[in-house]
C-alpha cells in the first residue's frame, strides 16, 4: 500500500479547526504548517539512519542521524508553500522547488505555468506538498515532471484527498507514497473536495 491516512488526535483535532469557516487567515495558515509538520514527522518515519558517537558534556554517546540522504521540499504554487513552510521547520537543510500548476475551470485539467528546481534534483528524496488532493491531476503532473527530470524517490504529502484522487493517483504512480490527514467523501461538480475545507489557497491568503 503507498497510500497512508496518518491518525492522530492533533491531526484530527487541528483539522476540525482547519475546516470551520469562521477559521481566521491567520489561524488557518499556522494549522497548516502544524498539520504539515505532524504529516511530515510521520513520512520521514523510515528515513535510514546510521550510527555515530558524539562528545557529551559528560562522557561518549552512541546516537543515530539520518544517512547520506539529500532532501528537497517541491510546494505546488500557490497553497503548498505555506505547507513547504511547515516542512522546513523539521528539515531546515531541505532544498526547496516549485511546482506552478493552475486548474483550467472548464476542463478542471492541470496546466504547468512555472517550474524551478534544485539542479541536483534527480539525486535527492523529494516531498512534494498540495493541500488538497481532489481530481489528482495536479498531483500526477507534478509527479510527472519530478520523474521526467529522473527523480525516484517520491513523497506526496496533502492534508484532504478525494476518493477518485487518491484512485487516480495510485493508478497513475503506484511507486510514490502518500500522506494524508483525511479521505473525504467524494468531489462535487465543481471539483471541490466534500465536505473540504473549501479553497486552501484563498484561505490561506486571504483572497477568498
Amino acid at each position: 500500500m503507498s497510500f497512508f491516512r496518518v491518525s492522530h488526535p492533533l491531526i484530527e483535532h487541528k483539522l476540525s479547526i482547519l475546516r470551520d469557516k469562521n477559521t481566521s487567515t491567520k489561524e488557518f495558515r499556522e494549522l497548516v504548517i502544524e498539520l504539515s509538520m505532524l504529516l511530515a514527522y510521520e513520512a520521514t518515519r523510515y528515513l535510514p539512519l546510521e550510527e555515530v558517537t558524539v562528545e557529551t558534556p559528560i562522557a561518549q554517546a552512541k546516537g543515530y542521524m539520518i544517512m547520506g540522504k539529500k532532501l528537497s521540499v517541491v510546494p505546488i504554487l500557490r497553497a503548498g508553500l505555506i505547507m513547504a513552510e511547515g516542512i522546513l521547520k523539521l528539515i531546515p537543510s531541505a532544498r526547496v522547488g516549485h511546482i506552478g500548476l493552475y486548474r483550467d475551470p472548464e476542463t478542471l485539467k492541470p496546466v504547468p505555468y512555472y517550474c524551478k528546481l534544485p539542479n541536483d534534483i534527480r539525486d535527492r528524496d523529494v516531498f512534494v506538498v498540495d493541500p488538497m488532493l481532489a481530481t489528482g491531476g495536479s498531483a500526477v503532473t507534478a509527479i510527472d515532471i519530478l520523474k521526467e527530470r529522473g527523480c525516484k524517490n517520491i513523497i506526496f504529502i496533502s492534508l484532504i484527498s478525494a476518493p477518485e484522487g487518491r484512485d487516480f493517483v495510485l493508478s497513475r504512480h503506484p511507486d510514490v507514497d502518500f500522506f494524508v490527514a483525511s479521505i473525504d467523501e467524494r468531489l462535487n461538480d465543481h471539483g471541490y473536495i466534500v465536505p473540504g475545507l473549501g479553497d486552501a489557497g484563498d484561505r490561506l491568503f486571504g483572497t477568498k
